[in-house]
């Protein structure tokens, strides 16, 4: 027996995800690269992967849960000719980690297949929903992604796919880039506040659109440049495009993408996100020193702010933890009893460098603290004689709703302590965080950012329309 369709509830009870998207236009293994690009775009979601590919308008998906490698594999790679592409990776926020939810999505509309992933979080996913519903819709996922599917198939006013994509992207409220196949065409968006990233890069005769510069990078793409917020793109045999924007808004580009989320090999405002990373460790070592042997980085996001920390307060720099590049990101595991796991299996102490030392451990965020207690003990075990805590992003107080992996506020660690109670908990001598002020000075001044999970100033529209969505 299948299983019962989806409901308006659904979206309200299981907050939707961000994740990474890609799309490859006028390549001959328009597939192929995609995936190369999902390799690079990996770290933005490891529950599942997926690649919808057109051939000359009939499409083929294959997705399914687990990771770029597992699924594509080289026999399914060669099945998948076309010469245009779309690919996702996903993490789940919260709600339900299934077949049902991984991208893209695809289906029939008005005799042409359509397909889409998504980036970022639909924050009136649940009014929507609801209205969608009466007027017919019947949902196959839970994720908010699907809403525009069906704000497209309903509108019945545009003639042309473009005019409809235009009409149902008005409606949307939150953090979406999509990159979208429609019969032989491929089109990116990106929100008029540009919260979530998106760039555009050349490859020969083709256009690659990904979520991050580095997965241009892995395929031999030359960067051109980022899309602007409320930007639509339409690419059509090699040709391409640009359609009406959508009405414009005050940026908001979310700066934990500077300070933790995406890649440090990509770019962000034309410029270098390690080089930032550099730059938020010095500032925090200049507004947090201590008297310290060693300072120690939490592998790998937090390397470059370690290399900066260190050279700032004139310390050295050790390897003191070594990482399993075999386990995922525990900061996105859609589980807290894995999350506990993966950080055991995740880090090893070399107690040689931590032994009857001083050590500064550097982070680029606390959220739940729970990785980080289980981090201090292990250093603490290993002999380290006082352990110090410096983290480069500030407290992180309150939710997100625009497609970052944080939890009910309740369980934010800053949300429910000082940060005495907090560096009691974590067990170190001593705990600072990088102030808002220091972030600030550290990141593009070219470039206005939304940082509510920090400061509660949610300027990118607070929800205050969904209370469903809030009680989760």
């Amino acid at each position: 027996m299948s299983p019962a369709p989806f409901t308006a509830a659904d979206f309200a009870v299981r907050p939707p995800e961000g994740c990474g998207v890609v799309g490859v236009s006028n390549h001959p293994d328009a597939a192929r690269i995609a995936s190369l690009a999902l390799y690079a775009l990996q770290h933005r979601g490891q529950e599942s992967a997926g690649i919808c590919v057109s051939n000359d308008g009939s499409f083929q998906l294959v997705k399914n849960m687990g990771r770029v490698s597992e699924i594509f594999t080289e026999p399914v790679l060669r099945k998948m000719p076309g010469n245009s592409a779309i690919g996702h990776v996903r993490y789940s926020t919260t709600g339900e980690t299934s077949t049902c939810n991984a991208q893209p999505l695809m289906a029939n509309l008005r005799r042409k297949q359509i397909a889409i992933s998504h980036n970022g979080n639909l924050t009136n996913a649940d009014l929507l929903a609801e209205e969608l519903e009466l007027g017919g819709a019947i949902y196959q996922s839970t994720t908010d992604s699907e809403l525009l599917l069906h704000l497209i198939a309903q509108d019945r006013e545009g003639t042309e796919f473009g005019v409809s994509l235009h009409r149902a992207l008005t409606r949307l409220e939150g953090a979406y880039s999509f990159t979208i196949l429609h019969d032989r065409e491929m089109w990116a968006v990106k929100d008029p506040r540009g919260i979530r990233p998106l760039c555009l890069g050349r490859l020969g005769e083709a256009w690659i659109v990904a979520s991050e510069t580095c997965a241009l990078d892995v395929v031999g793409a030359t960067f051109l440049r980022e899309l602007a917020p409320g930007e639509i793109v339409r690419f059509s045999g090699g040709e391409v495009s640009r359609p009406p924007a959508l009405p414009a808004a005050p940026q908001a580009f979310c700066v934990f993408e500077l300070i933790y989320y995406s890649r440090p090999d990509s770019l962000a405002g034309n410029k270098s996100i390690y080089n930032y990373r550099i730059r938020l460790g010095a500032e925090l070592a200049r507004e947090h020193p201590v008297s310290a042997d060693v300072v120690v980085p939490i592998p790998d996001s937090s390397n470059p702010a370690a290399i900066g920390f260190a050279r700032e307060a004139g310390l050295p720099l050790e390897m003191g933890l070594i990482r399993s590049h075999y386990v995922g990101r525990t900061f996105i595991q859609p589980a807290q009893e894995i999350r506990d796991f993966a950080a055991k299996l995740k880090y090893n102490p070399v107690q040689a460098i931590l032994n009857g030392r001083r050590v500064v451990l550097v982070d680029d965020s606390i959220v739940r603290g729970t990785t980080s207690t289980k981090i201090v003990r292990m250093v603490r075990d290993a002999g380290a004689k006082e352990v110090h805590f410096r983290v480069t992003a500030p407290p992180w107080k309150n939710s997100c709703y625009y497609g970052v992996d944080t939890p009910n506020e309740k369980e934010l660690l800053a949300n429910k302590m000082s940060v005495a109670e907090m560096q009691a908990f974590l067990g170190v001598d001593s705990l600072g965080f990088i102030s808002m002020e220091g972030v600030k000075r550290s990141v593009p001044p070219t470039m206005r950012y939304c940082d509510a999970c920090f400061t509660g100033n949610y300027e990118a529209g607070r929800i205050v329309r969904q209370t469903k969505m809030l009680n989760r």
